[in-house]
């Protein structure tokens, strides 16, 4: 086992990141060492990088990954599922770490521990470096929820699980059952994606999905949509392509617009819920009537982050869909760790779902 890790830290906005080698660290228990084998870059990621939401720094950015375990504690250690892990299992694990006792865990919110450590998101602490995934080694601190990664999952299919997957799998969870329910997608990027792939896996009756870009519109019909949706089209336009399926009885919104969630909100039938995913950064308020509100008997729910049993499910998801849908092709241009600054460029400028990083290969 190598004893050496790099990582790539992010300092500032906008800078060059910094290459740091270190030892990796003696395990406490409960604690794994991983080699990272693949990471994607997030949107959320590049809204650090590029100044869109406060991050704090100095960190080692990266949240979507997988990898092999390499080192575990003397004693038998158990993932998710109550199966013993070992070297050489490829992992992927909940994207924080927290007290499985703590009052939140127990209220069954636990990605809202006071407690919480959020790979990805961390600040660098002395020698505490490896707790993202732009390196070449992840350092599990005790409480993180382990799952193994099925065989016959390719490795670009499998690192989003434990973000994209697993939010959208919260979403759905929250929605109650889709079962043969019209449910729209509000924003086309990975979570629309994902939500369009899960929504159809969970029986919605029709599956729609709208977005600004109409290339990415045209590309949700490989993903399981039934029916795309310009969002620049006027709300009596866009009323008029429901009619005939019988209105929208679900609403998932990914892309974190106010506008777009007022304007779920205006297209639900009576009973209908909405569940907002993609409003994780600072903007205005959004307008509601609450008469309407009421009157229609509508149900507003908020996500952020997910559930271990939300990465569970995603897992099963992705086992069962993965032959259908190409999400494959959801990962565009791949890069060395060394190049990392280059990637977050081209993540930036070429408008892909998603880039890859290969810390090891």
């Amino acid at each position: 086992m190598k004893k050496v890790a790099l990582a790539m830290v992010f300092e500032e906005i906008e800078k060059p990141f910094r290459p740091l080698s270190v030892y990796l660290p003696a395990l406490k228990q409960g604690e794994v060492i991983v080699e990272i084998t693949y990471a994607t870059i997030c949107t959320s990621d590049l809204h650090s990088y590029f100044g869109r939401r406060g991050t704090p720094a100095p960190s080692v950015l990266g949240h979507e990954m997988l990898g092999r375990i390499v080192n575990l504690p003397q004693n038998e250690m158990l993932d998710f599922l109550g199966n013993p892990l070992k070297k050489g299992d490829l992992i992927t694990w909940s994207v924080y770490a927290y007290d499985h006792t703590a009052d939140m865990a127990t209220k069954g919110i636990p990605q809202k521990s006071k407690s919480l450590f959020k790979y990805g998101h961390e600040q660098i602490q002395k020698n505490d470096v490896l707790s993202g995934g732009f390196a070449t080694h992840c350092h599990l601190r005790n409480g993180t929820d382990i799952f193994r990664i099925p065989e016959g999952i390719s490795q670009k299919e499998a690192a989003p699980l434990n973000c994209t997957h697993a939010t959208i799998a919260g979403a759905i969870r929250l929605a109650g059952s889709v079962q043969d329910k019209n449910v729209m997608i509000i924003g086309a990027g990975m979570l629309g994606i994902s939500a369009c792939t899960m929504a159809r896996f969970a029986g919605a009756k029709k599956v729609l999905a709208m977005d600004l870009n109409l290339q990415r519109i045209e590309n949700i019909f490989r993903f399981g949509a039934d029916m795309g949706i310009n969002a620049s089209h006027s709300p009596e336009e866009i009323q008029k392509k429901i009619l005939p399926i019988g209105g929208i009885d679900v609403v998932i919104e990914t892309s974190g617009s106010t506008e777009a969630m007022e304007r779920g909100l205006d297209l639900l039938n009576v009973g209908g819920i909405s569940i907002w995913v993609g409003a994780v950064y600072s903007q205005r308020n959004v307008s509601i009537c609450a008469e309407s509100i009421v009157r229609r008997i509508l149900t507003i729910k908020g996500l952020h982050n997910y559930k271990p049993e939300d990465l569970s499910y995603a897992i099963k998801f992705l086992k069962a869909s993965h032959s259908t849908y190409p999400f494959d092709s959801l990962v565009g241009a791949e890069f060395q760790l060394k190049e990392l600054d280059k990637a977050f460029t081209i993540a930036k400028e070429s408008g892909s779902y998603r880039v890859g990083i290969t810390p090891n290969y």
